[in-house]
């Protein structure tokens, strides 16, 4: 087996207020709520986690959030579907700006695409606190992460999730989280 290593990444990615509201498919946000979302940004800032995850010839990037942030978005749908959808969309923006921080190509894309989970990838990810739900799954255990290849090798088409994705099979829209921008690209093109 290949030796593996660990390089974590200390980014702060920026909260950009337009991109979130594109992505929540919000035209206005009140000031209360604005507010709660920056001061939510920056309790879960800190605790973003971005490590390089080499396997041998292949290196990963894996973003994610830990369950404490899972728990806040919990206990914000249990006072409000309407706080719980922003709160669960900014956990999942807090995890794309990292990765569109590091891998600017993902945009033009428009997905971070999954790569196979490996055995060096799931023994790697695991020693990280990021394991895969069971053995033969390729879902992760946190409801915020990411793992991507590192460098960008390309979108849909290497994707491991392209069979049970919409997106991946030509369907109208995917169930998961549109980058940023493009679905105003997405748009454009449709017209």
């Amino acid at each position: 087996m290949s030796e593996t290593s660990i390089v974590e990444h200390q980014i702060k990615p920026y909260f950009d207020m337009e991109a979130f509201m594109n992505l929540s498919r919000e035209t206005r946000l009140g000031g209360a709520t604005l507010e709660r979302l920056v001061n939510l940004w920056g309790r879960w800032l800190p605790e973003l986690k971005v490590c390089e995850v080499g396997t041998g010839k292949i290196s990963y990037l894996a973003i994610w959030l830990p369950e404490s942030v899972e728990e806040a978005v919990d206990e914000a749908w249990g006072k409000s579907a309407s706080d719980g959808f922003l709160s669960n969309n900014l956990a999942q923006f807090m995890c794309m700006a990292a990765v569109q921080e590091l891998l600017p190509q993902v945009e033009d894309g428009g997905c971070a695409p999954s790569p196979r989970p490996t055995q060096a990838l799931r023994e790697a990810l695991s020693g990280l606190g990021l394991p895969y739900k069971s053995e033969d799954s390729s879902l992760l255990s946190r409801r915020y992460a990411v793992v991507t290849h590192y460098p960008f090798r390309g979108g849909c088409e290497i994707c491991h999730m392209q069979s049970h994705c919409p997106k991946g099979q030509g369907q109208a829209e995917s169930a998961g989280v549109l980058l940023p921008g493009y679905e105003r690209e997405e748009e454009e093109n449709r017209s």
